[in-house]
């Protein structure tokens, strides 16, 4: 596995960590906000994070929040994360996730 791609995943897998326990504070804990993934950019300078929201009808409010709160969880990772470049994060819904969960509704029923 090359050096980058293996570099891009930790840190990939330690914002998704970060974001989970940083959404966990935050939260008002009207809906559940469960980080399932973190995405980098090659050159580190973006990462997403990935979310689902339970109940369903609280997403767009849930990550409207984890938007706003997005310069909080950047000063978050500055004093978490040992790299140099904090990189600009974004959040997301996992809609893969949701197509998993839809799919496993339809096996069910059938």
């Amino acid at each position: 596995m090359p050096e980058e791609f293996e570099r891009k995943n930790k840190v990939a897998n330690y914002i998704k960590e970060l974001g989970a326990e940083f959404l966990s504070k935050e939260n008002n804990k009207t809906s559940l906000i469960t980080v399932t993934g973190a995405d980098c950019s090659p050159d580190l300078k973006r990462a997403t994070v990935y979310i689902t929201v339970l109940p369903t009808s609280k997403e767009k409010t849930a990550l409207e929040f984890a938007k706003r709160k997005r310069p909080e969880f950047r000063d978050f990772l500055k004093k978490n994360m040992t790299t140099k470049n904090i990189p600009f994060i974004d959040f997301m819904i996992d809609l893969g996730e949701k197509n998993r969960q839809k799919i496993d509704e339809l096996l069910r029923e059938s």
